[in-house]
């Protein structure tokens, strides 16, 4: 047997379908034995915790600027290190095209700022806002093959929605590459319909982000992004789907043998509008789109979460500081809802929050696994070397205390954001340790500091993104 440089003796093992009790064995930053009674070069006491594959966050923005002049609080340093201490051990954040320009500028700086900072390991997804002619034909093929698989298209944003035959030429060209595509569906001219008319009212608090956002919005556009991948047989998963309504949308589509994935987010579970309504201008801290919704909502979130209409919890960590002027406060404490910066941190506590949810009987520990960290990585392109604990596979490993209960606290948290939406909510289960390629990147509770460990990852073509092979459409056409 190949000399075990660290055994994790005495935990529960969890995969996606099975639980056992075993040691671990890692040498050469892989899983190379899982037996009983090994022995290592360094062994770590596991009793009584769980041992689970780190976490795969399939959705972040870390060192991300925005076209406002907005900035996310976190780089690849400050985020991956927060990631860490949550129990992730890979991340999937976003290159964003510039309209009017290439992709491959954008994701090669993108790629060396990663590079010699990050804590562990990420992939690259693209975001497509100009499919020009020479973007489709020439460089996103270029690109899939070069392991960039996946890539985000919005239907709301004017800087980078695109229009329902541009989201066609993506479509096809997904289909011919074999490339994931991810969908955020609302539609943008309800949007700026509803918008519109709220401001003709004055009614432009934090609060009525909301209301610009009904569900109906969601649910439109998630029903015809699915009819466009029908039409040309491409599979898509819906990011951050956040009501009933679009829930509904993507069960249908599943139930009649589309290839259609569903994610969703903590803040659907644990967050709702009236927390958009809270003194001042705090509201500005939970403006998300999606927003969240009501508390009848969130049972219906769970419900999906059980069911399996979602194969993805992500955090969509979209870390803009409160008091900044590049962040929540770019356009000052007066501002309209539609000038605050969109999203929430939370790639630290997305798997804790998530994980409370096993502690309470609403899933699995099967199910939390699946979601968190074995479904993305296959989802992406990432299957045999992340989400699952297998011999073969990276080392990457969350040594979990299904016990331990903790109150939430920004001040504890490892993220450069200057507060948590989830402040003062009680969990039970956190990570003791977290273990990426066999080294320690968390230990006993404390970051260990690992700038420049993380590695990119070039992503296989994702098995799930192969069409059926039943297109609306003649083949030719295709």
């Amino acid at each position: 047997m190949q000399e075990l440089e660290m055994v994790l003796r005495g935990g529960t093992v969890v995969t996606a379908s099975d639980e056992y009790r075993a040691d671990v064995g890692i040498a050469g930053g892989r899983i190379v034995a899982i037996a009983d009674s090994l022995r290592g070069a360094s062994e770590v006491d596991a009793g009584g915790l769980l041992v689970l594959p780190g976490g795969v966050d399939s959705h972040v923005h870390v060192e991300q600027p925005g076209s406002d002049g907005s900035m996310t609080a976190d780089d690849f340093e400050t985020g991956t290190r927060s990631a860490a201490c949550g129990g992730t051990t890979t991340i999937i954040p976003f290159a964003v095209q510039e309209k009017g320009k290439g992709l491959r500028a954008s994701v090669d700086a993108y790629r060396r700022r990663g590079e010699g900072r990050a804590w562990i390991d990420f992939a690259i997804h693209l975001i497509v806002s100009d499919p020009s002619e020479a973007v489709v034909g020439q460089e996103l093929p270029a690109l899939i093959r070069d392991g960039y698989t996946s890539f985000k298209v919005y239907m709301t944003y004017d800087d980078l929605k695109l229009d329902d035959r541009q989201l066609l030429d993506v479509l096809a060209l997904a289909r011919r590459e074999g490339a994931m595509t991810m969908v955020h569906a609302e539609n943008a001219d309800c949007i700026a319909w509803i918008t519109q008319r709220l401001a003709a009212k004055g009614r432009t608090a934090p609060r009525f982000h909301a209301t610009s956002r009904p569900m109906p919005v969601e649910r439109e556009a998630t029903h015809r992004a699915i009819a466009l991948g029908e039409l040309v047989d491409t599979p898509m998963l819906i990011v951050h789907v956040s009501g009933r309504e679009a829930v509904e949308e993507i069960r249908r589509a599943q139930a009649r043998g589309l290839r259609v994935y569903g994610e969703t987010c903590p803040q659907y579970l644990y967050l709702t509008e009236e927390d958009l309504g809270a003194p001042g201008f705090l509201g500005a801290c939970c403006i998300c789109s999606p927003p969240p919704r009501d508390r009848a909502n969130q049972e219906v979130i769970w419900d999906a979460l059980v069911s399996g209409v979602f194969q993805v919890f992500s955090s969509d960590h979209a870390p803009y500081r409160y008091d900044d002027a590049r962040g929540k406060k770019l356009a000052g404490t007066d501002a309209p809802f539609w000038r605050i910066p969109n999203g929430v941190p939370g790639i630290e506590t997305r798997m804790p929050l998530l994980f409370d949810g096993v502690s309470r009987g609403r899933i699995t520990l099967q199910q939390f696994v699946a979601l968190t960290a074995t479904n993305p990585a296959r989802i992406y392109g990432l299957s045999g070397r992340k989400g699952s604990v297998a011999i073969g596979a990276d080392a990457d490993i969350a040594l979990w205390d299904p016990s331990r209960e903790r109150t939430i606290r920004n001040a504890d948290l490892h993220h450069a954001v200057d507060y948590t939406p989830y402040e003062g909510m009680v969990v039970k289960g956190w990570p003791v340790h977290v273990i990426s390629r066999g080294a320690f990147v968390m230990r006993g509770g404390a970051p260990v500091d690992r700038r420049g460990h993380g590695r990119f990852l070039p992503c296989d073509l994702p098995g799930p993104a192969r069409p059926r092979g039943q297109p609306a459409l003649p083949a030719d056409l295709l």
